[in-house]
């Protein structure tokens, strides 16, 4: 057998057009008005050739070759990368959603959310390069200076240049507060950057002439922690086309995505520039991470699409005790429940962007500031989650191949060993759940999640009404109910011991996912129903429904868990 990819782009319409009504949405959003179905259909066709025709062949040659470090610090990508960016840069990718007054095309991030599913599905080693992309376009455009928007602004929109952010060091991963890289303020306005960087995913390639680093570092008056870092913008080629005084000491030899260049990197008095206001370079910063954060959800996604479908096609052809191993039981629930959650999954990373979307550009300044807090609380949920599954997917689609999956010449191995970085970067799983429960949850008393939980709600009566989905609504309603008692619980637990949010973290954040799915089955079935195709409708709802029946009953499990506020967790871990 041999692993390809076909892009399910029948199911990213459906969900963009049917359960998420997006076009309807985009109308209402000022810039992207002009933005129709057909319009949509177009731009994911060609993303989908370029991702299946472009980067998939080179996907499994790239990971056997990795990245070379040269001699004086460049880094030469494998095999095929650079062409496949040239191709990137001229198709126009890199500029899709950006403003056309920097040169971009102003598409909604809906599109781009589903063009990274693709690209992430086929070359997930390759696609870390243009990932920042977005991120950093976004944080110059917030929080640059004119003249530093001018100078760098277009060249990121186009891709002409591409972008790393510099944040881990040796001594501090999560603990950004613990960051030691200086800046020095110059008289002509620029800074000096000194310090080391580790884990800088594109610090240093051969895609592009000039890569600009966003790096967090320290002025020297700066208070301690994470209240004193700053955002300084440090490109490689300097305006005067000198190259900077930055220099790739190494790469990482690494378990999975070899074809990106993962950099540990030395600032010897590079110059720079401020972005954003001094001691507030986090804030400025986070722009680029919850940028990164719905990408690194949408590799998740695109792993588990990718381990899906091939496993779907292996055990079609897969003979064993006279029949194809696709109809025996066990193997029955291995590929309903990746169908289930893969489907489920896209419903949710797709409605984050689409907040997103609402967030920038609807006409209603109350629907904006709704749409951007809906945004926020999701944005932790889908990281983590797609990225879980996406891991825990791929381990479920190497089952299905038996010894062949562990077999490089399979490719389930690759995407298994290439998914498992997303549990990690831009914040881990648990960063995500802490950052879920105590910023997006408690920090407002639970009003965002109230007001997506009514919504959820109208969803469940529409379900009701018809007496063909009325078991969705049922299911769905159970779900919400168990998230307003899950909250009131949490809440309560918080009032009593501070520790209790950070103990209970995790278990929030999994069952809140599960109250996401049931929307996404319940949406998708009422969707589903009445199309044109029946068989096509049937299959979908029968999908949507193994998912509530075999899926959503492990929710009780995290919930029970949220009110066992007594449950022991020692203060130390115990010696065997």
């Amino acid at each position: 057998m041999t692993w390809t990819y076909t892009a399910p782009l029948r199911d990213m319409r459906f969900v963009i057009e049917r359960v998420l009504q997006a076009p309807a949405s985009w109308a209402a959003c000022g810039a992207l008005a002009d933005c129709d179905i057909d319009t949509a259909a177009a731009v994911l066709e060609e993303a989908a050739r370029f991702a299946s025709e472009v980067l998939q062949p080179i996907n499994g040659s790239a990971d056997l070759e990795g990245c070379t470090l040269e001699p004086g610090g460049s880094v030469r990508t494998p095999a095929g990368y650079r062409a496949a960016y040239r191709a990137f840069v001229d198709g126009g990718w890199p500029a899709l959603p950006c403003s056309p007054d920097w040169g971009g095309q102003g598409l909604p991030l809906l599109l781009d959310a589903a063009m990274r599913e693709m690209l992430d599905a086929c070359n997930h080693g390759w696609n870390m390069y243009p990932d920042l992309l977005h991120g950093a376009y976004e944080t110059l455009k917030a929080h640059g200076s004119d003249a530093l928007k001018a100078r760098y602004l277009p060249k990121i929109a186009s891709g002409e240049w591409l972008a790393a952010m510099a944040l881990t060091e040796p001594q501090a991963g999560s603990d950004l507060g613990a960051l030691r890289t200086r800046a020095e303020p110059q008289g002509d306005g620029s800074l000096r950057v000194s310090g080391h960087k580790i884990f800088i995913s594109g610090g240093e390639h051969d895609l592009a002439d000039n890569i600009v680093h966003l790096v967090l570092c320290r002025l020297p008056d700066a208070p301690p922690g994470s209240k004193g870092l700053s955002l300084a913008l440090v490109p490689k080629v300097l305006p005067d086309g000198s190259r900077n005084a930055m220099h790739c000491d190494g790469i990482e030899k690494k378990m999975g995505i070899k074809g990106s260049a993962t950099c540990a990197m030395r600032y010897e008095g590079a110059t720079g520039w401020l972005v954003g206001e001094p001691n507030r370079g986090l804030a400025a910063m986070f722009l680029m991470m919850n940028s990164a954060r719905l990408h690194v959800g949408l590799q998740g996604l695109g792993h588990q699409e990718m381990a899906t479908q091939n496993a779907l096609r292996y055990a079609a052809e897969r003979v064993q005790f006279g029949r194809p191993i696709a109809t025996h039981p066990a193997l029955r629930h291995a590929l309903l429940r990746l169908q289930a959650l893969t489907e489920g999954q896209r419903v949710i990373a797709y409605r984050a962007a689409l907040a997103l979307d609402e967030a920038a550009h609807h006409t209603d300044p109350a629907r904006r500031t709704r749409e951007e807090r809906i945004a926020a609380l999701l944005t932790p949920i889908v990281k983590a989650f797609c990225t879980h599954q996406g891991f825990q997917g791929a381990s479920a689609a190497l089952q299905v191949f038996g010894g062949y999956g562990y077999v490089h010449e399979y490719g389930v191995e690759q995407t298994l060993r290439d998914a498992r970085i997303a549990m990690v970067y831009e914040g881990t799983n648990e960063i995500q759940a802490i950052d879920l429960v105590m910023r997006k949850l408690l920090a407002d008393g639970g009003q965002t999640l109230m007001a997506l939980l009514d919504d959820f709600d109208a969803e469940a009566r529409a379900c009701e009404a018809e007496a063909a989905l009325a078991d969705f609504g049922r299911a769905l309603r159970a779900q919400t109910d168990a998230a307003r008692e899950g909250f009131t619980a949490l809440q309560a637990a918080a009032a009593a011991d501070r520790e209790a949010p950070l103990r209970l973290a995790d278990e929030v954040l999994w069952a809140l996912s599960h109250t996401l799915l049931a929307w996404a089955f319940a949406a998708s079935a009422r969707a589903a129903a009445g199309d044109a195709d029946t068989a096509w409708a049937e299959a979908k709802t029968a999908r949507m429904r193994y998912g509530v029946q075999w899926l959503l009953p492990q929710a009780a499990v995290h919930w029970q868990r949220v009110r066992a506020t007594g449950a022991a967790l020692p203060e130390q871990v115990l010696p065997a």
